[in-house]
């Protein structure tokens, strides 16, 4: 174990460098200048203020605004003085410990890494789950109307009287069987030849020009209009943006904040474009809006059709992929459809003639 080594005193009060002998010693450092006597600097007076990374000198310092400094260029000299006085602890940083220290800090940086991972994985659409049944109706259409100025821009939207009054009529008629609805729903067609449609929280529903002219009849629409009402409904497009768009809008549904969710209006939009509605939420809204069709008494057999249609179109028709991304048909769903269907008893009542709907489909 090394005691003796060789270092630098400055006063405090000039910029003199005066060289001294240090020893090591286990209730302070016994330091002794060139043709000078011995003292003593106790290791309780002292602090370390450099010395902590590779390539740096050791600088102890004693005193007050102007204190004694003792520099040592050799790092190894906190090493022997740890083992000299062990009692000293974490007063003085030990160099044979960075290697550890370097280790942890690592360690440290894959933790907060996994768990930020482990949060955005399960952790945040856990809480989106939990949150989204609990949230208001009104904060819903907050976030909803500002989605809808990017979704359906008045410039582009189809405002035909004949064709809003019909889709209108349509809603009423599959809502009216079931239970109160806290929403009230508006439909949005927009003129895009896009092959799609999204449910859009707060009671939206936005259905583009390439999807309206690719249903052949109302009960065709009525059906895609059951699907995109249950995810409205269930909130499965409200968990989605709280899950996708970002921790901020996250604390608004935590906190009800009814003004924020404005500024999140182009993401909220994004999110819902590109938005994959897990495998669940898919069969649920197939499943509850199958139910919803048959207790408005309109005919299944239209919201099977159009699913099978374009399923049928996948490989012939790109414009069709659109809906298919966003609303992927697994082929148990359809045979889950089918059976429902098979097993209602009733009569259907026809909601318009197919000709009459093929007129107001052209509208747009």
């Amino acid at each position: 174990m090394r005691t003796d080594w060789s270092g630098v005193y400055l006063d405090g009060r000039t910029p003199t460098r005066r060289p001294v002998t240090i020893r090591l010693m286990r209730e302070g450092l016994e330091i002794t200048p060139a043709g000078a006597g011995a003292r003593l600097w106790p290791y309780r007076e002292l602090r370390q203020t450099q010395g902590f990374y590779a390539g740096e000198e050791v600088r102890l310092e004693r005193g007050g605004e102007l204190p004694e400094t003792l520099l040592v260029g050799d790092v190894a000299f906190l090493d022997s003085l740890h083992e000299v006085a062990p009692q000293v602890g974490s007063r003085f940083h030990r160099p044979a410990r960075r290697g550890a220290r370097v280790r942890w800090t690592i360690l440290a940086g894959v933790g907060v890494l996994a768990a930020a991972g482990a949060l955005y994985l399960w952790g945040i659409p856990a809480l989106a789950a939990l949150i989204a049944p609990r949230v208001p109706v009104a904060w819903e259409e907050s976030v909803g109307r500002s989605a809808i100025t990017y979704l359906a821009p008045p410039e582009r939207r189809c405002e035909d009287p004949a064709l809003a009054r019909a889709l209108d009529e349509m809603v009423g008629r599959l809502v009216a069987p079931g239970p109160p609805s806290p929403y009230t729903f508006r439909v949005y067609v927009v003129n895009r030849p896009i092959v799609n449609a999204m449910a859009v929280p707060g009671g939206y529903v936005v259905v583009f020009r390439g999807l309206l002219q690719r249903t052949r009849t109302p009960e065709e629409m009525a059906g895609v209009l059951a699907h995109e009402l249950q995810h409205v409904l269930r909130r499965h497009a409200t968990r989605a943006v709280i899950q996708d768009v970002s921790t901020g809008l996250l604390l608004m549904a935590l906190t009800g904040d009814m003004t924020g969710p404005l500024a999140y209006g182009l993401q909220t939009a994004r999110a819902l474009g590109d938005l994959r509605y897990s495998r669940r939420a898919e069969e649920e809204a197939d499943t509850e809006g199958m139910k919803m069709m048959l207790a408005a008494r309109v005919d299944p057999a239209g919201m099977i059709a159009f699913f099978e249609q374009i399923q049928k179109e996948e490989g012939d028709t790109p414009t069709a992929l659109t809906y298919l991304s966003t609303h992927p048909l697994a082929a148990d769903r359809m045979e889950r459809l089918k059976a429902m269907a098979a097993g209602f008893k009733g009569s259907p009542e026809p909601l318009r003639s197919r000709d009459e709907w093929a007129e107001l489909a052209r509208r747009c």
